[in-house]
């Protein structure tokens, strides 16, 4: 388990310079959130990682959850009501099980609203997660011509 914990830290993140790597603040989010919302959280945290092992786990803009392959994946928000998944891609992903159910009218981002008592999709939402990190690979591939390397800094 640690091994599998160190390999979703971001180095050089300021929470991990602070002392609290990005993993062990979505632990406490979870853990703070002792209903409904802090166990749906914990499950989506779960499927995302089964569905890409390399997925790197990011704690951004004081206090979201980010997941990251090659980009982000999606954000994992909480509120009164409701835990919402942000795919920052959705709008790009095929989504033949209808998942998203929310931020439908923009043009880049999808999410995906669970209520207290929604049941999970499980294999509509890794096949999701699966599709937003092959995307952020190839977008990225995409964007580097063949045999182009970064310039190196000047001192």
């Amino acid at each position: 388990m640690k091994k599998a914990m160190a390999t979703m830290k971001k180095s050089g993140s300021s929470e991990e310079k602070d002392g609290d790597s990005p993993s062990r603040l979505i632990d406490a989010r979870i853990e703070g959130l002792s209903d409904w919302r802090g166990e749906t959280l914990a499950r989506v945290r779960t499927l995302i990682r089964q569905a890409e092992p390399d997925v790197i786990e990011e704690w951004k803009w004081r206090g979201v959850p980010v997941w990251e392959h090659a980009g982000i994946i999606c954000t994992g928000e909480t509120y009164k009501s409701v835990v919402k998944l942000t795919f920052a891609k959705g709008a790009s992903l095929e989504d033949p099980s209808g998942l998203f159910n929310s931020s439908l009218d923009g043009n880049t981002r999808r999410a995906i609203d669970f209520h207290e008592g929604d049941e999970i999709n499980e294999q509509a939402l890794k096949a999701l997660v699966r599709a937003a990190a092959a995307l952020n690979t190839s977008t990225r591939a995409a964007a580097r011509p063949a045999g182009a390397r970064k310039k190196p800094s000047s001192a």
